[in-house]
């Protein structure tokens, strides 16, 4: 299969190697993480981040609530800086979880530095870039230099981001089982990078198609979230992203025989999410299901649920990347963005 010359096909399918890195690294720190968790048995958790890794705390955050119990939010790193008394609460200690492909995104450090100076708790800081200026401010930092992108558009960046976000969640649910499974993950990605391409290409070079919603509930709503990202960013392409049981209440009525609606099928709450998709495909919609089994795209990663859901993102990325190399576009250089956004907050 013949590809255009991009960082960004590139930093899509090396992206694996990047998740061992994750894992590897921050399995490293098990000490430190368990021992931050533990000197604050009542704090509760807020992750942090911009764009793409706003995105990542909204299913970090579910996730590590899911797994532990303990009450967890993801927040826009600038809402932080402008709004932090609409965030924090009056005598609740926290523990933040910064979270920065480049560790110098302006509103994350500004976010980071206003949480010290209120004295809130300690912060993590996960980030591809273990000398930036985010980095240096944490209490603990996982960095996983594997990661890092020459594309303004995250994809091997937040996939190894998240990896290590659920790996945290795990260590401190105290899910060894849940660790030790998390370890095939680079393997069954790379063979879901070669077995999806096909499908992915189909589907992303079809100029027929103007318009993408991506279903995700529960830790998959800020993956669905992050996969319209990469469509809009890539490709100018009408996108949006919803709760699987939200889009049947209004966003429905915009479904079209020239749209797709793309459902990151759980295996939990399989028979009420399919029940969408196959009601959207009823009015006439294309759709596209991933899942680990009984799918379009199917994982048979073996892998339990909590800790398998980077999986679903190799073949969307694609997808949008092969809808970009379509429509002419540079996939490497989304119109209008740069890869950090560096403000004067002062």
């Amino acid at each position: 299969m013949t590809t255009p010359n991009t960082y960004t096909y590139e930093e899509i399918i090396s992206q694996p190697k990047a998740w061992a890195q994750a894992l590897e690294v921050t399995l490293a720190h098990k000490e430190e993480i368990t021992r931050l968790w533990e000197d604050h048995p009542e704090t509760r958790v807020v992750f942090t981040g911009c764009g793409s890794t706003y995105y990542l705390s909204l299913a970090a955050a579910t996730l590590i609530q899911e797994l532990t119990g303990r009450g967890a939010r993801g927040i826009p790193a600038g809402e932080l800086f402008l709004y932090p008394a609409s965030v924090y609460e009056v005598n609740q200690p926290l523990i933040m979880i910064a979270i920065s492909r480049s560790g110098t995104t302006s509103e994350t450090i500004a976010a980071v530095k206003r949480f010290q100076q209120g004295g809130h708790g300690p912060v993590v800081v996960i980030t591809n870039y273990g000398d930036s200026p985010l980095a240096k401010l944490g209490d603990l930092t996982i960095a996983i230099p594997a990661g890092q992108e020459v594309s303004v558009a995250q994809t091997r960046s937040f996939a190894s981001m998240y990896v290590a976000a659920a790996a945290f969640a795990a260590q401190v649910a105290g899910r060894e089982d849940l660790l030790k499974a998390m370890a095939g993950l680079p393997a069954i990605g790379s063979k879901l990078l070669e077995t999806s391409q096909p499908l992915a290409k189909t589907i992303g070079s079809n100029l027929n198609l103007d318009r993408f919603y991506f279903l995700g509930s529960g830790p998959r709503y800020g993956l669905a979230c992050e996969t319209n990202l990469k469509m809009k960013e890539m490709t100018l392409t009408h996108s949006e992203p919803f709760h699987f049981m939200e889009f049947r209440h209004g966003p429905m009525s915009m479904v079209t025989g020239t749209g797709v609606v793309i459902g990151m099928l759980s295996t939990t709450q399989r028979s009420h999410e399919q029940a969408v998709l196959d009601h959207m495909e009823s009015l006439g919609s294309n759709v596209l299901s991933l899942a680990e089994s009984e799918a379009d795209v199917n994982f048979d990663s073996g892998i339990p649920e909590a800790v398998r859901n980077v999986l679903y993102l190799p073949p969307l990325q694609l997808m949008s990347y092969y809808r970009a190399v379509a429509k002419g576009l540079n996939p490497d250089k989304p119109t209008h963005l740069s890869a950090v956004v560096e403000l004067n907050l002062e």
